[in-house]
């Protein structure tokens, strides 16, 4: 007896369609990645540490990233050095009363960043004032800095404070929020490619 299938409802086919073509306009940033995460392994190598932050649902995504550095779920990679600057309650809500809530991540900066070290800030439309001025008071102290943001990027996207920017194209914080996931485990990833490549980190290349 033939089995017959049911067409899915046309909101699914809409559901899925509405998360393809960010997908791909990610996929074809693999060159822009790619040199991101060269960078990031080129510090780790030279001893800094990554410095992640967000406000939000992004904040939540720091934490998953630095956990992710720090203790990795697959068995035999190597440990890197991570932080979050949103797990700090105290800290955070001390800054943000006195000096203003763009400040949170900034001033953090200032106090636990050295030059060597990796900035890492994630917002879902690149309109956060406290990424863009932590991003910015890491470029001043000589950090590398790297943005993940959705839509057009924003005033994130313009500064040229950002070493290197990694756009969702997409104006659906869910699809946002959902592909800057995989753009994090794509960036972990490929910093431990770089790690077990012969000579990629080496003096020849590494300066």
């Amino acid at each position: 007896m033939a089995s017959t299938v049911t067409p899915p409802p046309p909101e699914v086919c809409q559901l899925f369609e509405l998360r393809s073509e960010p997908a791909r306009d990610l996929a074809r940033q693999a060159g822009a990645v790619a040199d991101a995460c060269h960078a990031m392994a080129v510090r780790f190598h030279q001893g800094g540490k990554l410095i992640v932050f967000g406000t939000g649902g992004p904040s939540a995504d720091a934490q998953h990233v630095a956990v992710e550095f720090v203790h990795p779920v697959i068995v035999g990679k190597r440990a890197l050095p991570a932080i979050s600057l949103t797990t700090d309650v105290a800290t955070v809500t001390g800054i943000a009363e006195r000096e203003g809530v763009a400040a949170i991540f900034a001033r953090q900066l200032r106090a636990v960043a050295r030059p060597a070290d990796i900035a890492m800030g994630i917002s879902a439309d690149g309109a956060s004032p406290s990424v863009l001025a932590g991003l910015e008071a890491a470029h001043e102290m000589g950090l590398l800095t790297i943005a993940l943001a959705g839509g057009s990027g924003g005033r994130v996207a313009a500064s040229p404070a950002v070493d290197h920017l990694l756009i969702v194209a997409s104006s659906d914080p869910r699809v946002v929020k959902e592909l800057q996931v995989t753009t994090y485990h794509v960036l972990w990833e490929l910093v431990h490619v770089f790690f077990e490549q012969p000579g990629v980190l080496g003096p020849e290349v590494v300066r």
